[in-house]
């Protein structure tokens, strides 16, 4: 072998190293901390159920619509769990769908199960981040399946329009959210319907919408990660109940 194809053989092997070891840190996930594992212990009225791809929270109620919700991207499901049982505290059946490498991106129709083997059933789709922009992008073709869509620090890309339709949708967006680009929020709004709410949580950012720790990049919260999820869900439930379920 030649001096020549052994420096090529190298330097691609390096190459492919780097890449590796690239999308390795890309893809490594946040994981749930202490308060998001404690929550996803049954128990006060509240259970929960991990099915594999879907982790299901139910309250000792039960009313309409359930909420089907997608993860942010690096996000692991189970990180939202303190927001899940709120939502079950309040009596909606509550779906965290698991990715494939925890990224929404890679499942978009991860929803398909859920309408299949509930199809009397009310929902809600939606999600934090890229999980909202995703959720967005499943609704737009399954608008009639859906009550509504909500974005939590997340907006719809062109494949999510769903501008078209009249969906109610809910946007909320903390005021020391430093992840999400302001002007490209701002031109997501073009995307939904006129009748779309947007409300802001005054000192909540974006990392605590869920229960992971900080996220790279975002802004000190100067509100606490319970009072976050105790105004999300409260939010949520008021637009169920408004836009919803009159």
């Amino acid at each position: 072998m030649s001096d020549r194809r052994r420096r090529f053989k190298r330097g691609l092997l390096l190459l492919l190293l780097i890449a590796a070891c690239t999308a390795i840190w890309f893809l490594r996930p946040y994981p749930p901390d202490q308060t998001a594992l404690k929550a996803m212990q049954g128990g006060e009225g509240i259970t929960v159920t991990d099915y594999g791809e879907w982790i299901v929270f139910e309250g000792g109620q039960s009313f309409d619509p359930s909420v089907i919700f997608y993860p942010g991207a690096r996000v692991k499901p189970e990180s939202y769990a303190p927001l899940a049982r709120l939502l079950a505290g309040y009596g909606h059946r509550v779906f965290i769908a698991r990715m494939p490498f925890n990224l929404a991106v890679a499942d978009v129709q991860r929803a398909d199960e859920l309408l299949k083997n509930f199809p009397d059933q009310p929902f809600v789709i939606g999600g934090h981040s890229m999980g909202g922009a995703m959720a967005a992008r499943y609704a737009a073709f399954h608008a009639d399946r859906f009550s509504g869509v909500f974005f939590l620090a997340a907006f719809p890309d062109k494949r999510g329009d769903l501008s078209q339709t009249k969906l109610p949708v809910l946007s909320l967006l903390g005021t020391r959210d430093g992840i999400v680009d302001p002007q490209k929020f701002k031109a997501g709004k073009s995307l939904l319907p006129t009748q779309a709410v947007y409300m802001s949580i005054e000192g909540g950012n974006h990392s605590q919408f869920g229960s992971y720790g900080m996220q790279e990049g975002d802004y000190q919260a100067i509100i606490s990660a319970q009072d976050q999820w105790q105004q999300t869900a409260a939010a949520l439930e008021q637009w169920m109940l408004q836009a919803i379920l009159r």
